[in-house]
């Protein structure tokens, strides 16, 4: 197999591939011939410069065409894509060389400082005179075909309970990225798609445009900050069909942009933490349709999502169900083999049935046990559909109730005044352990009177014992850089 011409090179030349929009709103769209031409290009000029099959390749820089080039290039000549989100600074970047001994790394020389020293760097400027067809180009590497098993993408976990760890994709998960592409992402032939995360994470390498080149869609990408207004009115300009983003997103766009029917829109997705179900329902009142959740690791890949034709409002907040073939079960008690008589507990997924889950870590060998244990507690209702509970190490044990932080965060975000919350346990010496939510205010001012009416509220919308016994404002929630709260620095105030 090779992606390049198994799926690039099938497309006819003059058709659009990708918008790209730069930080200063410039746009241009590349169709799939210039892209195969360049890509071929580049490979060559890393051939010339010792890179070989199975050799790393970092990038680092935004999301910019020749952030996509190099990728391609990367899986014309078999080697191993890694990349780099450009927040990253010294000691990341450090961490990751160590762990894979980059041949190079392609980027924003603004970026290209942060690099460990000894790393061969290749600047976006000098990049541009090596594609540049009126200078002397070196021929192409050659088109390899390549074994399923051998290693395409390498990408770094987001280290929320310890250091990243390199997650080695291998060359089926490329093509395995059909089924969610059909199944929860939902493109189609001639849309446009939009997944708006950054490179280095698990999503913008499946989703960017993996995802919609195989359903036949041209992919839109952006090298901006976000911001909601910008957002809104950029999916309204260039008739984003799908939207794919991350939860943050969604809530800040809910919050500060000024929302409507947009013409060509006809699906939103979202994943990386629970959507709210209170933000689901203000895009399907005011944007005219829903969005829908899905879930997965950097590890196994989307493995569950509301499917292209689930709108039911009584599941909005809902994770979806398991992706058409892939098996997944829910365990109870600590042995992680029992399976749950109640339907609640922990999701676990046969790796066998999963067309994207992850080859190994770096140093490391390959997972061969039949189970994958997520460390995610769900639980399943009479529909089939799951419903996400929190972490495994998040679950608050509060006077012998069992309480999913989620539960207790999306109460409070469906009051008027509340933005974002978190709910943590906190030490108690009657209950063992007791609620206490932090809160990011959408309006009004912090005082007890607040906290006590937000109580009340919780207690009105859920089971009253999950109600925050503690509540506290903070003007901002502590998040990894892909928008998941860290509860565990909460869990240390």
């Amino acid at each position: 197999m090779n992606f390049i011409t198994d799926v690039v090179e099938r497309f006819p030349s003059a058709r659009p591939a990708l918008l790209a929009i730069d930080a200063e709103g410039e746009r241009r769209v590349w169709h799939f011939g210039e892209l195969f031409a360049m890509s071929a290009g580049l490979s060559g000029a890393l051939a010339a410069r010792g890179v070989g099959r199975g050799d790393v390749v970092m990038t680092l820089m935004g999301s910019r065409v020749e952030w996509v080039l190099a990728m391609l290039a990367c899986w014309r000549m078999g080697a191993v894509a890694l990349p780099c989100n450009p927040q990253l600074r010294r000691g990341d970047l450090k961490l990751r060389v160590d762990a894979t001994e980059p041949r190079i790394c392609i980027g924003d020389e603004d970026l290209l400082g942060e690099m460990s020293d000894g790393v061969a760097c290749l600047g976006l400027e000098e990049l541009d005179r090596i594609l540049d067809e009126d200078h002397r180009q070196e021929p192409p590497a050659e088109a390899v075909e390549l074994g399923e098993d051998e290693p395409a993408v390498i990408i770094f976990t987001s280290g929320t309970t310890g250091e990243p760890r390199g997650a080695v994709y291998a060359q089926r998960y490329l093509a395995g990225q059909r089924l969610q592409a059909e199944h929860w992402f939902g493109a189609q032939q001639g849309d446009l798609a939009w997944c708006t995360a950054a490179p280095g994470w698990s999503k913008s390498t499946r989703n960017a445009f993996i995802a919609p080149w195989l359903r036949g869609a041209a992919a839109v990408i952006h090298d901006g900050r976000f911001d909601p207004e910008e957002r809104w009115r950029l999916v309204e300009r260039e008739g984003v069909s799908v939207l794919c983003q991350a939860p943050t997103e969604y809530r800040m766009l809910a919050k500060r942009a000024e929302l409507g029917p947009a013409p060509a829109l006809r699906r939103m997705v979202s994943a990386g933490e629970p959507l709210n179900p209170e933000v689901i329902r203000l895009f399907r009142e005011r944007v005219g349709i829903p969005i829908h959740d899905g879930y997965g690791q950097t590890e196994t890949g989307a493995i569950t999502g509301m499917r292209p034709g689930d709108s039911d409002p009584a599941k909005d907040g809902s994770m979806g169900r398991p992706l058409p073939g892939v098996e997944t079960r829910v365990v109870a008690g600590e042995d992680g083999d029992t399976e749950s008589a109640d339907g609640t507990g922990e999701l676990q997924v046969r790796p066998a049935t999963d067309p994207t889950f992850f080859s190994r870590y770096l140093g490391e060998e390959p997972f061969d046990g039949e189970w994958w244990r997520t460390g995610d507690r769900v639980r399943v209702d009479e529909d089939g559909y799951l419903w996400f509970e929190g972490r495994d190490d998040d679950i608050i044990v509060t006077a012998g109730y069992r309480v999913g932080p989620f539960e207790v965060e999306s109460a409070l975000v469906s009051h008027p005044a509340v933005a974002e919350a978190a709910a943590v346990a906190a030490p108690d010496p009657e209950r063992g352990s007791v609620i206490r939510a932090i809160v990011v205010l959408r309006e009004g001012e912090p005082s007890e009177r607040l906290a006590s009416e937000l109580q009340d509220h919780v207690k009105s919308v859920t089971a009253p014992y999950k109600y925050p016994r503690i509540v506290e404002f903070a003007p901002e929630l502590p998040k990894t850089p892909s928008g998941k709260i860290k509860r565990s620095e909460l869990r240390g105030g």
